[in-house]
């Protein structure tokens, strides 16, 4: 397996207070299969499979007041010097680089605006076996309040090159991240960039959100609602397809994205 370039995510699981359901929703959103759990040793981390391939990971919250969030990974070839970076750059080690046995090391950082990621040294676990594709994780972006901080802690740290996208006169100000040395781009992009504006809660933190591609974002969304979640953004149109955010059953809140829709001509 080819290797992520610095900075790229190559790993998402969620924290959930009940594993087994969260089995059971994501089984049934996703068609996902799981592994038996690892042991204590691991906090019974499980492993998630799209037609037998690594795609994410479901892990049982050790303490009840952490948040039940989707989180993001992003891969480094030495987690120490990354936390190093992020210190000298205004962000946070949540958690301090550590093994995680024979499968890599593990650290959790937050930037200067709060959102919080993890760091992934890969062992004998690389990341994502499959991505880009149905019912695989396909994009991710950070919402943040402090752009300017931000914007230089990304650059700084992991040396992404940026293009801001203009949104047709919306005023919403979005920017993409494509790793150093790339051509910046849509094309190139493994992050983008949001803003927390008024039109979003006060107390709502910064924070990543975790994309997952499906075949029919309305299908999916009438999945989530019978499954007992709920969504906190109905399906729109965007020109790099249709989205909708969405929260499990447990409150994890995660978005889906289906290719653009084809509207006929009449």
């Amino acid at each position: 397996m080819a290797a992520f370039a610095e900075g790229t995510p190559c790993w998402v699981d969620a924290s959930l207070p009940d594993v087994e359901a969260g089995k059971r929703f994501y089984g049934e959103l996703f068609g996902w299969t799981f592994s038996a759990g690892a042991g204590p040793e691991y906090g019974g981390y499980t492993q998630a499979y799209s037609r037998g391939r690594n795609v994410a990971a479901l892990a049982p919250k050790p303490d009840g007041r952490m948040p039940t969030v989707w989180g993001i990974y992003l891969y480094t070839v030495d987690a120490y010097a990354c936390a190093a970076r992020i210190r000298a750059s205004g962000g946070q080690m949540v958690m301090d680089p550590q093994p995680v046995g024979p499968y890599g090391g593990a650290a959790l950082a937050a930037d200067p605006g709060g959102a919080v990621f993890g760091l992934w040294q890969p062992g004998t676990h690389h990341g994502f076996e499959a991505q880009q594709e149905p019912y695989t994780y396909c994009w991710s972006e950070v919402y943040t309040r402090a752009r300017d901080a931000v914007d230089v802690f990304y650059a700084n740290v992991f040396g992404y090159v940026p293009e801001d996208q203009d949104d047709a006169g919306s005023g919403i100000e979005y920017r993409l991240w494509s790793p150093p040395g790339s051509r910046p781009g849509a094309e190139t992009a493994v992050l983008g960039r949001s803003l927390i504006t008024d039109a979003f809660p006060e107390i709502m933190p910064a924070h990543f959100l975790v994309y997952f591609a499906v075949p029919d974002v309305d299908e999916s969304v009438a999945t989530v609602r019978r499954l007992g979640g709920r969504v906190t953004a109905d399906p729109f149109d965007t020109p790099h397809g249709r989205i909708a955010v969405v929260a499990d059953n447990q409150g994890a809140v995660f978005a889906l994205l289906s290719e653009p829709r084809t509207v006929p001509h009449g």
